[in-house]
């Protein structure tokens, strides 16, 4: 089954910018400011991969940490479960309470 992060998107669109094609060839002069532009852009991308993977940590540490609380949680739960089996029965058997009602006048 294909999540939400597997759909494609805009970003996964090849064209002729992210490709570095051009319709007109290059000029010498424009080296300079592309190698520029394509430094600043790998800067850019290396400072977001290292902002996810240090959120990346820190959603495996809280789902680590969650996992462990259900362990603390579920284990207990487990073993009250065959001592509570005969009260929840005879909750559901009972009888159900009527309401007290009464009328009010405006």
């Amino acid at each position: 089954m294909r999540g939400v992060t597997d759909v494609t998107g805009l970003r996964d669109i090849r064209s002729l910018h992210t490709t570095g094609q051009r319709a007109i060839p290059r000029r010498q002069g424009s080296t300079y400011l592309e190698l520029y532009m394509l430094r600043v852009e790998k800067g850019r991308l290396d400072k977001e991969a290292a902002l996810l993977a240090k959120r990346s940590q820190g959603i495996q540490k809280r789902l680590s940490d969650i996992h462990r609380q259900m362990e603390d949680l579920e284990r207990p739960a487990q073993s009250e479960r065959p001592s509570n089996a005969g009260e929840t029965a005879t909750a559901r058997n009972a009888p159900a309470k009527k309401w007290k009602t009464f009328s009010m006048n405006y």
